[in-house]
């Protein structure tokens, strides 16, 4: 069955196949513990992609799950749910549209205007980004090799930096750590040439950069990037192989060693919520952690952008403990949150991870915690489930201003809290 949904959803990429049938979303509210393992089960099925919560051991009564059913599936998931009387609705009647719509592209160069960034782009166009925005900007950018994917593809942060200040205090941003979150590794293009175009335009974006070198990783799992292009549209984890297992991938967000494996992950390697076989068992994972470490006495703040669901999360997502800081983060998110709705008329939920979503061990935002960087959030980008993974360009723009002015917000929060000791 794993074969068969492997080629259908390549034959949605391509037009003019699979147009009598529909790749659906559905919305389902199971009430009662009986609906609740037909749920369970239904998720767990080969064709499926659990679209929320991540992993159907998070499935609740009373609580909306979103599900991409295939058009070979739709007919049969949908009498299932009637037979047991399981509430649901159709979200999207036809993903294989919204897929289209996401991968169609008429330009790659950067240069085409301010609608390239209002687009998707593939792995191969960020990477070519990312060689013309370094070449356009030498004395601003600078392209760092961090390590590699575990299908040898570069692993490249851009360092942002307008001066040679000492001790000089830093920020790290990273997208794209789960694959099928698009709207991830967008923002972060949308966030870089913001900031080089706004540099000395904008206070707040001339502030942040005269006080803060920033790191960007555009893609933190190119692997897994690469292959919701042009395979699956639905992975969620990296592309390694387990030696224990026909499985493939870990899900590189509970592979960092902050309670890894307990309760929220899982060491069955056919999860979606895989820890993988140790902590920074993953090429991707240590490089990552190796390069924070490295830096960890000048990085302050540390933001992982993730989707969908509109929070603003801290630590702990490993453990329901407070984190020691607990209440000048929640201020920080609150104020930030309150931006979003002011500017954008948009709502954002804030909290620490645990007990704003669910039990969540081995992320990177707790890791990082723990190694120091005590300013360190996970963003859920827009939206709230009516397009999810598949939300158009078209809400590209303002999902990425609602981040940015969040972004924006938090940082020269830390910058006031954690001023530079000195300056050249």
């Amino acid at each position: 069955m794993k074969t068969l949904f492997t080629l259908f959803v390549f034959l949605s990429f391509n037009k003019g196949f699979c147009t009598e049938t529909h790749d659906q979303v559905l919305s389902i509210t199971p009430t009662t513990q009986d609906q609740v393992d037909v749920v369970k089960n239904v998720s767990t099925q080969h064709e499926m992609a659990l679209w929320q919560p991540a992993s159907p051991e998070f499935i609740r009564a009373e609580t909306d799950v979103h599900l991409f059913v295939p058009a070979t599936s739709s007919q049969v998931v949908s009498e299932l749910l009637l037979r047991h009387n399981v509430t649901h609705e159709v979200l999207l009647d036809n993903a294989n549209e919204l897929i289209e719509m996401q991968t169609k592209n008429d330009s790659t160069d950067p240069r085409s205007g301010s609608t390239f960034y209002e687009r998707y782009h593939s792995l191969e166009d960020i990477y070519y980004w990312i060689n013309r925005t370094t070449q356009d900007n030498p004395s601003r950018v600078k392209a760092v090799l961090i390590g590699s994917s575990f299908e040898k593809r570069p692993l490249y942060v851009l360092k942002l930096s307008v001066n040679t200040r000492s001790n000089k205090k830093a920020m790290w941003i990273d997208c794209g750590i789960h694959a099928r979150e698009w709207i991830s590794p967008a923002f972060c293009l949308w966030f870089v040439q913001n900031f080089l175009s706004f540099y000395g335009r904008n206070q707040d974006v001339t502030n942040i950069l005269d006080n803060m070198d920033v790191y960007v990783l555009p893609v933190l799992n190119p692997d897994g990037y690469h292959f919701t292009w042009t395979t699956n549209r639905m992975w969620r984890k990296n592309r390694s192989f387990s030696r224990s297992s026909s499985c493939v991938g870990v899900d590189l967000n509970r592979n960092f060693d902050a309670n890894w494996c307990t309760e929220g992950a899982s060491h069955n390697p056919c999860s979606e919520i895989y820890c993988g076989a140790f902590p920074e068992s993953e090429p991707e994972t240590e490089a990552v952690a190796n390069f924070l470490r490295s830096h960890k006495n000048s990085i302050q703040l540390y933001l992982s952008i993730h989707s969908y669901s509109q929070m603003l999360l801290f630590p702990f997502s490993c453990t329901t403990e407070q984190a020691e800081n607990h209440d000048d983060l929640l201020e920080i998110a609150k104020e930030a949150a309150q931006k979003i709705q002011r500017h954008y008329r948009n709502h954002y939920k804030y909290g620490a991870g645990a007990k704003t979503i669910y039990l969540a061990p081995g992320g990177s935002d707790d890791w990082a915690y723990n190694l120091g960087i005590k300013y360190s959030f996970t963003f859920e980008l827009q939206d709230r489930g009516r397009y999810g993974f598949l939300l158009p360009p078209s809400h590209i723009s303002k999902a990425c201003n609602e981040a940015l002015i969040a972004v924006k917000t938090i940082a020269m929060k830390v910058i006031e809290k954690t001023p530079a000791s000195s300056a050249a």
